[in-house]
């Protein structure tokens, strides 16, 4: 009865003070922390405001599953589907999600580091209030940031997200990848590999430098170890000179070389390179083998962006020309390897891009972010296909927003 009427005394406090105070205690415990032991530091210090049945759930690979992270003071029940759960709402949308039960409130707080999401911490309170709301924000924001700072020393998260094993050229392309969201006010990015535990040639970066988004989708010639291999190169080759600070035709050039002196003239990489100006809206791409991208406006695609043809890299293509494009604020555009449209049943007719504009359009209208439309679409289109897939296949969508940032510069220690 004691320990009750104390827990109870302790859910009162939970004023900005003292919710500062926790979290600059939690996070000075995890400086020299062990990552196994992340897990029940959280467990612990959320008890203190009166916290219980905590879960921390894992997006796995696929998109498909938020998987629970084992750990003593953790509840580790079911991994709950993304689609359908509270849960999967709070991740797709990126917001908390209040679920009331006979003996509290069980909410659902994604995990955002940066604007990545990492997955979903779920804890169940008595009561809440909007000092609650504020304090459990800003605890699932230093959740993420550790989930993801520790995971650099550990395989241990990373094995929670997995539901089946993984090739050797998957684990080579996963650890090259950014993350796979990025919101900011001016431009919205999301990306998604299939199929997720045996991809490897295709691969994208990309990399938001002031004003100005680049942005790399590659697919590398064959498929398995060798396949990742070219697929490192050729993403090595992009970054250094993305770098550098050099134009897109001396991009190409520098990656063409790369690949061709290390692999010969037999090996190749499709690929596409982009520069948007988040500012104005103007984009600038090269297309060395790609499908042409698609401009989407107001859920319709409106337009493909067709582009001069330029070689593979690693083919001692000649200097390429820029492609340009005023987009208006709230378009999208659209980049997609070949294993996206050439899919096809044995004997049947390839997927073709007419069909993948009609999924466009259709999971255009309902679908909110970048990152719930892009993997709605992956989805939609992989049971198309009856689940299966022969090649790589990479979607990656660009929100141009327009607008300024201006309205940061006056944030201060007093913004909410």
């Amino acid at each position: 009865m004691k320990n009750e009427l104390e827990s109870r005394k302790i859910t009162v406090d939970r004023s900005e003070g003292f919710g500062e105070r926790l979290l600059g205690v939690l996070l000075d415990r995890t400086r020299e922390m062990p990552p196994h032991l992340i897990a029940p530091l959280v467990a612990e210090e959320v008890a203190r405001i009166g916290g219980r049945d905590i879960s921390i759930l894992l997006q796995d690979y696929d998109q498909l599953i938020l998987a629970p992270l084992p750990g003593k003071g953790l509840t580790v029940g079911a991994a709950e589907r993304i689609d359908g759960s509270p849960a999967g709402r709070a991740f797709l949308h990126a917001t908390p999600i209040e679920q009331p039960l006979a003996d509290g409130v069980r909410i659902f707080l994604p995990l955002l580091n940066g604007s990545d999401e990492v997955g979903v911490m779920t804890i169940t309170l008595d009561t809440v209030n909007d000092d609650d709301r504020l304090l459990l924000r800003r605890l699932a924001g230093l959740v993420a940031d550790m989930l993801v700072t520790k995971s650099s020393y550990t395989d241990r998260f990373l094995r929670a997200r997995r539901r089946e094993r993984m090739s050797v050229a998957a684990e080579i392309q996963w650890s090259l990848l950014p993350p796979l969201t990025m919101v900011t006010p001016q431009v919205s990015v999301a990306g998604i590999l299939e199929p997720a535990y045996d991809v490897a040639g295709d691969s994208f970066d990309y990399a938001l430098n002031d004003d100005i988004m680049h942005l790399a989708v590659i697919d590398a010639m064959g498929h398995g170890l060798n396949a990742a291999v070219l697929a490192t190169v050729a993403i090595g080759a992009y970054r250094h000179a993305r770098r550098a600070d050099i134009g897109l035709a001396e991009l190409y050039a520098f990656m063409d070389t790369s690949i061709d002196k290390q692999f010969g003239p037999d090996q190749f990489v499709t690929a596409q390179m982009m520069r948007l100006n988040i500012t104005t809206g103007y984009l600038q791409w090269v297309n060395a083998g790609h499908p042409a991208p698609l401009l989407i406006r107001d859920h319709q695609v409106i337009q493909r962006l067709e582009s001069p043809g330029t070689l593979p890299v690693g083919f001692g293509g000649a200097q390429p020309l820029i492609s340009e494009q005023m987009l208006r604020p709230d378009d999208r555009v659209l980049f997609f390897t070949d294993g996206l449209v050439e899919e096809h049943k044995t004997g049947g007719e390839q997927f073709g891009e007419e069909r993948l504009i009609d999924f466009v359009e259709s999971t255009g209208r309902v679908s909110q972010g970048v990152q719930e439309m892009v993997r709605a679409l992956s989805h939609a289109l992989m049971r198309e296909r009856g689940g299966t897939t022969t090649d790589d296949a990479t979607l990656f969508l660009v929100e141009w927003r327009g607008g300024t940032v201006d309205h940061l510069e006056g944030s201060g220690l007093d913004g909410r």
